[in-house]
């Protein structure tokens, strides 16, 4: 059954970004989403001074369902205990569990190397919680093959994943193979389709430099056409997102989670121009 359309946010670094982020997401909430998602920061900040508390604002004062990003590589048992209670405390019973990115300033912990083993640890110590987990359509840029990433990922559902959400793809037909590798595999969990609207030369640059995202034909004349028109590349990165959303949906996606990068308008146009797709099948998790 489809889920509907939800969002990710990320926890914000300065007090300009936590007083943007409170406006985007009230305006978010005005969207209806199924569930909104935030993100952590590898270790970088405390979860729970980040993660935790705008998953609180989310959940406390905005009563939409939130899951909240746990990085295992960067986590203790301990402070997974810690951050568990607090968000139990909360009322806040799902969590998103990772790896974490491998970043070469940052020490991970010992407790946690993978993503099914934080998984497998929650489902134990913290059985009322839902699990969800992370999965790439085109391969994990780490893994040697793909029988391999998706006996990894057979490792994360049978750990206790209920739900997948995939990193950011611009060609539905390597998701469409991506879905039926996992069905052969076993793997009978629903699987989010995340998309992320391209709507800027830096924000496509970038995209190139740290992903192995492949870039379709369509999505290459985009950037070329408009590489100097930023109202246009806006524009037409949106429509390629919203264009990519009506084929998901049309092949019954079992739901669309927008990377949002903390930017309500890119949300609105979205749902200016896909509401109708949800309609009654919308289903607010949580």
């Amino acid at each position: 059954m489809l889920q509907g359309l939800s969002f990710e946010v990320f926890p914000p670094n300065t007090t300009i970004g936590v007083n943007k982020l409170t406006q985007t997401l009230k305006e978010l909430q005005q969207l209806q989403p199924a569930f909104i998602s935030v993100t952590c920061s590898n270790g970088t900040n405390h979860v729970a001074d980040t993660t935790v508390k705008v998953a609180s604002y989310i959940h406390q004062e905005l009563h939409i369902p939130t899951i909240a990003h746990l990085p295992a590589t960067y986590l203790s048992k301990e402070e997974v205990d810690e951050v568990l209670q607090q968000l139990d405390q909360l009322g806040i019973h799902q969590v998103l569990a990772l790896r974490g990115d491998i970043l070469t300033d940052v020490v991970p912990k010992a407790d946690f190397k993978y993503a099914d083993e934080l998984t497998r640890y929650i489902k134990e110590q913290a059985p009322q919680f839902q699990l969800t987990g992370a999965c790439y359509p085109e391969m994990h840029p780490e893994s040697s093959s793909r029988i391999t990433d998706i006996q990894n990922l057979k490792k994360k559902v049978d750990a206790g994943c209920t739900q997948l959400i995939t990193q950011l793809f611009l060609d539905n037909e390597l998701f469409y193979r991506f879905q039926e590798s996992c069905y052969l595999a076993g793997i009978d969990v629903p699987i989010l389709a995340g998309i992320m609207p391209i709507v800027n030369r830096n924000q496509a640059l970038r995209l190139l430099k740290t992903t192995q995202t492949q870039l379709p034909r369509k999505f290459l004349a985009i950037l070329e056409k408009y590489e100097h028109n930023p109202i246009a590349l806006r524009d037409a990165g949106l429509a390629y997102a919203v264009d990519q959303i009506v084929d998901l949906v049309t092949q019954d996606v079992s739901g669309i989670h927008l990377y949002t990068m903390n930017d309500a308008q890119i949300a609105q146009r979205i749902v200016e121009n896909t509401h109708s797709l949800f309609g009654e099948n919308k289903v607010r998790v949580g």
